[in-house]
């Protein structure tokens, strides 16, 4: 599984790059077409399609063009087998910062994200 690990954290690393660079490109390549993103405002879950999100990304000043520093690490990667695995990284936009549940599938494509589950807070 040392190859699926590498993979999974390429995966995660593309995301950190197009996520900081605002390549929607990048973070269509990192997620499934199927992918969702989910996350809590006032007790009410948000429920976004990856391509609703990657519209608000090209539509939105990149951390990198604002000359913002990078805050993006993998906090830990839980693989329950050869096709499933469960990452939680922090990431940013400042002024928020990020912690993502990420849930990632080996496809025929290699390993997507499939859904991501996060929560923002400004500083």
């Amino acid at each position: 599984m040392s190859d699926d690990k590498t993979a999974i954290e390429k995966t995660i690393q593309t995301y950190f790059d197009g996520l900081y660079e605002g390549d929607a490109d990048k973070l269509a390549s990192a997620f499934h077409p199927v992918a969702h993103l989910y996350s809590e405002t006032n007790g009410e879950v948000a429920d976004l399609p990856r391509e609703k999100w990657l519209d608000m990304v090209r539509n939105r000043p990149s951390s990198k063009s604002q000359g913002h520093a990078r805050h993006d690490r993998i906090v830990s990667i839980d693989q329950s087998g050869p096709m499933t695995a469960f990452a939680k990284v922090e990431c940013a936009l400042p002024p928020r910062f990020f912690v993502d549940y990420l849930t990632l599938i080996k496809t025929g494509s290699g390993w997507q994200v499939v859904a991501k589950a996060f929560k923002a807070e400004t500083r």
